[in-house]
């Protein structure tokens, strides 16, 4: 059975009336008519008994309505669901961020987003950037927040800020005395870090092993809130970016000084499938990332003097 004959013979139903009908759809009666013939003769019955200018459903025209009324309806509905995702700022967003970035940077920006796009659907996912991108690269996600890879085939890249990591200590830690710390401080020194596979437990690990620098003692933690907790108990210290610990810093739990020369700085970056064009709402996304990130405590330059020591 052809839909459209199905939807003329649902239109007679409820209308009552070859003219209603035709009206209903832009069709002349005769036109319906000869649609309801063609239905009735691949059914092999009759549908309707005629009833001088009105036309009602006989048994097996209640059967026949009753059983195609529902999945016609769910077509209906299927295809207007999809049109709407055609439409800018009414689809779905699936976004993947670091642990990090999920609790500092999203809700602030899902907040603004939901502002453009009231009728977005989100999705989120947490986790390391090498991990989000391959679910980019599996079509699970759509965007991914995180630290820049060294390569990344087959991914677009748009840069969102920099950040500067910084040694971060408890304020009654050796190291709060403001004096220049030597190389056999740092290399004793308990180190607490964030998972080893993270790209940026890479990046610190390759900066100490260009200065020949390599720590005893490696903790590593999967979680920057323990990890703060763990150096205000003074258990060690560690490797995060001020804009991580901007609440501790500020009400004087926790002090940051600099690596060293140079600084070691993390390029953040959204990252999509490359050759795809984007949304108004993943554009949107990326600008509401870069405006909330203008606010953030991003290196050495944004902290208080009470809250950074000196160069050592």
């Amino acid at each position: 059975m052809e839909t459209r004959l199905l939807k003329m013979f649902i239109a007679v139903a409820e209308c009552g009336s070859l003219v209603g009908a035709g009206s209903r759809l832009h069709l002349t009666p005769s036109a319906v008519s000869h649609a309801l013939r063609a239905l009735e003769g691949q059914l092999g019955c009759r549908l309707f008994e005629r009833a001088g200018k009105r036309v009602l459903l006989n048994q097996a025209g209640e059967q026949l309505l009753a059983q195609v009324k529902p999945p016609l309806n769910a077509l209906e509905a299927a295809a207007e669901g999809i049109k709407q995702l055609g439409k800018w700022g009414q689809s779905r967003l699936r976004l993947g961020a670091s642990a990090a970035a999920c609790q500092h940077l999203l809700p602030g920006v899902i907040r603004e987003l939901r502002k453009a796009h009231p009728k977005i659907e989100l999705q989120v996912e947490s986790g390391d950037m090498s991990g989000l991108m391959n679910l980019i690269e599996e079509n699970k996600l759509d965007l991914a927040l995180g630290v820049a890879p060294e390569s990344s085939p087959g991914i677009e890249l748009r840069s969102i800020f920099h950040d500067e990591l910084l040694f971060v200590f408890a304020p009654a830690h050796p190291w709060a005395n403001n004096r220049p710390l030597s190389r056999e401080e740092i290399r004793t020194q308990p180190l607490i870090l964030y998972s080893r596979s993270s790209l940026t437990s890479q990046l610190i690990d390759d900066y100490f092993r260009k200065l020949n620098l390599v720590p005893c003692r490696i903790m590593e933690v999967a979680s920057v809130e323990a990890i703060k907790e763990l150096v205000r108990l003074e258990l060690g210290v560690s490797v995060l970016a001020p804009w991580t610990a901007s609440q501790e810093l500020a009400r004087g739990r926790l002090k940051m000084r600099p690596l060293g020369a140079p600084p070691l700085r993390r390029h953040w970056v959204v990252a999509a499938r490359a050759g795809r064009r984007l949304s108004l709402a993943e554009e949107s996304f990326i600008r509401f990332c870069r405006a909330r990130a203008a606010s953030l405590r991003r290196d050495r330059k944004d902290l208080g003097p009470g809250a950074i020591l000196k160069q050592k």
